[in-house]
């Protein structure tokens, strides 16, 4: 019985399938055998196992069996390739290990069979996207701190500002080394997260029960068709509940108390930095220039003057030029804005400004040169600023060739005996005036730019920090994006490993982008109602995020991990390919384009807190959900058809999306049509699907066998007389026996093979293993042999333990019990197709 997989200390139990290698590998050879008919003689339990045999067998007719004889061997044949070859390459190892595989064989409609493996893995960027977003943030905070600390001297309500800047970004720094350094910790095969483990404070970041849920198909005359759904708990922070309510609610609240704040992006505080960066530099020169050439006026040589006048002009154009920026003129209009709705506040470092007491903010050193706030504030000012210089440059200009002999003087101003006599003025004399008006045009246009960038920095330092919310809420936002990211890049990652052969998904990338569609089972009602404002918000952050395709180092999985570079708002997340691999991608891709996220969030409740809500509380904001993520859904899905109109799958688009109107149009309650009809069209469109609950054991489970079943159902003509007992087996917790086919261990893969409906025609002369309700044999019968004793003991353990749904195993993992967290009371809430099977709850 497989133990919880998560501790700090990186403590496991060791699985039943490590406890029984010795036999499972006999089994192994067994399913490998190429043999029409293996032999396995167990003679003593034939009656018990005919028995079994005909209970549950389909009748055919000889043909038939000779026909299915024929069939099940190459199926099993490519049953073991893709679990030996595919699974073991250095990209799904460097994104999944710790694989729990079952097999199943259902039969179709035409009475032949499939072949259906299920497998369930986890991921290693549960823990390291989450280490590494730690890092890009601590990162982030650190920089910010030092741009504002380097803004000079400022006002004291300014500096105040400040202040809160830098105290709101240590305390988010320091809080994040300290997760960061817990993380550290653990090691990388301990990377999963119980349902228990929700609330740890060290945790947050971490994504709860992060599963990829993947089946593979294999029909008669098919290969092996994979479907992939991601299962994890939904993006939430647990550790800080949801007494207030979730971040939707918390951020309206906090936005309404600051709606007169001024708000930059971080491409303008990016500009802003070059332009002090350029004013820092060009001011000493043009400064430098003007006082080389009142040096050299008094040599009376007139070409070393012209040649200081060149240079002087050149570099003062190249100083007007660089003024000549529109988000000076906004920054200076921005603060008289900011001046003119601010009151009275409290800065985290304990002084009061009053702002809206008439204040000389000309004294301010950060705004020496910038009018008084007043209403007649001028936006022309700064045109009048800036052209003052190139007026005091073109006067210099014009007395420079005056000098010179090039341009005449007035009359009454120069005349050649004026120059020969003693009280003449020198050159010095008459460029000293014009050299001083221009460099006190100079430094007020410097003063004014250098006021309006330093305020454009800080008040995007305020937005990106303190405006967005209290440390609370922005660590809060932090965590749950965190959640739905790690998530994302494995589905993401799955995807683009299944679709490297696919020329028309990979230009689906690279022009349109991914779709990553969320499916939420929480209710309205409670503390989930917190729960899915949380996972709203994390989701929409994620339209922020960019993949990108890099060549790796190397084919090691270490070096095939998904990197992640940028800052909050803009994060890119690389994803490294083996050499062969990314040479054989479409020029885009080679060359770097991004390839754009588009989430979308269904919800629907379905248990009993839902029933509740539709009759006590509010669904308003599940429909209003819903409603957003079907527009946003088809307008994805035009851009699409617009771009790549021969793509596979959109014949079936303008019905899908028909079907998701008409579901969002009902007014019925608990309506998993809706969540049913976007997964269609997520699939049509080869976007990323991913299954939320609470925790993702319970609820997620009913829903992704669902999913699984249905698939079955529509596109590979499962038997509707078998649809019921394929949802039981995936579901079932000790399943009432089908054929069992064979069940193995090996490092970090665990297989178990059932076939209900009836024993594989190769096998039905020498064995059919089935398992019965009762393993009690009489025991004399069973003293005849030692070996026998240990054969029955070997497969009673193997059929108590072993044979269990891939889902069963994740409740294991995260409760240490084996059975679904469901009341039949509860359960009466529920709609039919989400109920598990008697005995597989309590």
């Amino acid at each position: 019985m497989a133990a919880e997989r998560f501790c700090p200390q990186g403590e496991r139990s060791s699985s039943t399938g490590k406890r029984l290698r010795g036999f499972t590998s006999s089994v192994r050879d067994f399913l490998r055998s190429k043999e029409p008919h293996p032999c396995l003689d167990f003679r003593t339990m034939n009656a018990v196992s005919k028995e079994k045999t005909t209970h549950l067998q389909v009748e055919e007719d000889e043909e038939d069996e000779a026909a299915h004889e024929d069939q099940s061997l190459p199926l099993r044949d490519y049953l073991h390739t893709s679990v030996h070859d595919k699974e073991n390459s250095p990209m799904m190892r460097a994104v999944l290990y710790g694989q729990v595989c079952k097999v199943y064989r259902f039969q179709t409609d035409d009475h032949r069979w499939l072949l259906v493996r299920e497998q369930m893995s986890e991921t290693p960027l549960s823990l390291t996207l989450p280490k590494q977003l730690l890092s890009v943030l601590i990162h982030e905070h650190t920089g910010r701190v030092q741009e504002v600390k380097e803004l000079g001297d400022l006002s004291p309500h300014w500096d105040g500002v400040r202040h809160d800047v830098i105290s709101h970004c240590n305390l988010l720094t320091g809080c994040y080394q300290e997760m960061l350094d817990e993380l550290d910790k653990l090691s990388a095969s301990s990377c999963f997260k119980s349902s228990r483990r929700k609330s740890d404070k060290h945790l947050q970041f971490v994504p709860t029960n992060l599963h990829s849920q993947r089946m593979e198909v294999t029909g008669p005359d098919s290969p092996g068709v994979w479907y992939e759904v991601i299962t994890f708990g939904a993006p939430a922070d647990h550790h800080q509940s949801f007494k207030h309510g979730g971040l939707k609610r918390l951020l309206n609240k906090h936005r309404k108390q600051g709606d007169g704040c001024v708000y930059f992006s971080r491409e303008e505080s990016s500009r802003a930095k070059r332009l002090l960066a350029g004013l820092a530099q060009l001011q000493p020169q043009v400064f430098g220039l003007a006082e080389e050439l009142l040096s050299i006026s008094l040599e009376l040589d007139a070409t070393r003057l012209q040649d200081a006048l060149i240079s002087l002009t050149q570099k003062t154009e190249l100083f007007a030029h660089t003024l000549k920026d529109e988000l000076i003129r906004n920054g200076l209009l921005a603060i008289h804005k900011q001046d003119m709705s601010s009151g009275s506040h409290a800065h985290s470092n304990g002084l009061l400004c009053d702002l809206s007491a008439n204040q000389d903010v000309q004294s301010s050193p950060m705004l020496e040169g910038v009018c008084q706030w007043d209403s007649e504030y001028n936006e022309e000012e700064w045109d009048r600023a800036w052209a003052s210089v190139a007026v005091s440059l073109n006067y210099l200009i014009s007395i420079g060739d005056r000098l010179q002999g090039r341009e005449p003087c007035p009359q009454e101003e120069w005349s050649p005996e004026a120059s020969q006599s003693p009280a003449a003025p020198s050159w010095q004399e008459q460029l000293v005036p014009p050299v001083v008006t221009l460099r006190d045009c100079v430094r007020e246009a410097a003063a004014k730019a250098r006021a309006s960038m330093s305020f454009v920095i800080l008040q995007e330092a305020m937005a990106a920090t303190v405006v967005q919310g209290t440390e609370q809420i922005i660590k809060r936002r932090h965590a749950v994006f965190s959640q739905a990211l790690s998530a994302a890049a494995c589905g993401f990652l799955l995807k683009l490993y299944g679709g490297l052969e696919d020329p028309l998904f990979l230009q689906q990338l690279h022009s349109v982008g991914i779709l990553v569609q969320f499916e939420s089972l929480l209710s309205t009602y409670g503390e989930e109602v917190g729960m899915l404002e949380d996972m709203e918000v994390g989701v929409a952050d994620l339209s922020g995020v960019t993949f990108v395709v890099t060549e790796a180092r190397t084919d090691r999985p270490e070096d095939l991990q998904p990197g992640l570079r940028g800052a909050w708002g803009s994060l890119v997340v690389e994803v490294p390919l083996p050499s062969e691999t990314f040479e054989a991608l479409p020029r885009e891709l080679k060359e770097g384009r991004l390839i754009r996220v588009h989430p979308v969030l269904f919800s629907i409740g379905i248990n009993q807190h839902q029933s509740l809500a539709e009759r006590l509380g509010d669904r308003s904001p599940q429909q209003r959900l819903n409603q957003q993520s079907g527009e946003r859904l088809r307008g994805y899905c035009h851009a699409l058809t617009d771009h790549l109109p021969h793509l596979a799958g959109l014949q079936s688009l303008p019905d899908l999306l028909s079907s998701l109107d008409h579901s969002l149009g009902t007014r019925k309650r608990k309506n998993v049509k809706v969540l049913w009809s976007a997964a269609g069209v997520c699939r049509a469109v080869n976007g990323i699907r991913l299954t939320s609950c609470k925790s993702a054991k319970d609820r997620t489970s009913m829903s992704v066998t669902l999913e699984q079943c249905m698939l079955l159902l529509d596109r590979h003509a499962l038997s509707r007389e078998h649809f019921s007992r394929a949802l039981d087996a995936m579901r079932r917790s000790r399943l009432s026996w089908g054929q069992v086919l064979g069940c193995y261990a090996q490092s970090g893969f665990r297989v178990c093979a059932l076939d209900l409906g009836g024993p594989p025609s190769g096998l039905q002369q020498s064995v059919a293993l089935k398992a019965p309700r009762r393993h009690l044999y009489p025991v004399a019968f069973l003293l005849v042999t030692s070996h026998l004793l240990v054969l029955w003991l070997i497969f009673s353990l193997i059929i108590l333990l072993e044979c269990d749904g891939c889902r069963m195993e994740n409740v294991q993992k995260n409760m240490g019990c084996r059975k679904f967290s469901f009341s039949s009371v509860q359960l009466l809430a529920f709609p039919k197709l989400y109920w598990p099977p008697e005995g597989s709850f309590g």
